[in-house]
C-alpha cells in the first residue's frame, strides 16, 4: 500500500469515528437498537482501516492525526447536531489540534 493510500483511510478512519461519536450519542446509551448496530458498524469499519493505514504510516502520528481528526469533528458536530456550546477558549482548543494535526502530516 502507498503512503498516499494509508493517509486517505486514516481521513476515512477518522471520519467514521466522528460518525461513531455522533451515533453514541444518538443510542443513548445502547438503548436504541438501530443506532446502536449503527455505532458497532462505525466502530469495526474505522477500526479496520485505521489498522490498516498503521501498516505503513509511523504508529504515533497515525494514531495522533485519527484521535485529533476525531475530536475535531466531533466538536464540530456537537455545535452543529446538538447545539453544544461554542467558545473562543474551545475554538482555540480545536484550531492548535488541527495545527497539531498538519504539523504531524508535514514532518
Amino acid at each position: 500500500m502507498s503512503q498516499s493510500t494509508a493517509w486517505l483511510m486514516l481521513l476515512i478512519a477518522g471520519a467514521l469515528d466522528v460518525g461513531w461519536a455522533i451515533s453514541m450519542k444518538y443510542a443513548e446509551g445502547y438503548t436504541r437498537v438501530g443506532w446502536s448496530i449503527a455505532s458497532l458498524v462505525l466502530l469495526a469499519a474505522f477500526v479496520f482501516l485505521l489498522g490498516r493505514a498503521l501498516r505503513v504510516l509511523e504508529v504515533g502520528v497515525g494514531y495522533s492525526v485519527w484521535t485529533g481528526i476525531g475530536a475535531a469533528g466531533t466538536f464540530v458536530m456537537g455545535v452543529v447536531l446538538f447545539g453544544e456550546t461554542l467558545s473562543a477558549m474551545k475554538l482555540a482548543g480545536i484550531a492548535l489540534v488541527l495545527m497539531g494535526i498538519v504539523a504531524l502530516k508535514l514532518a
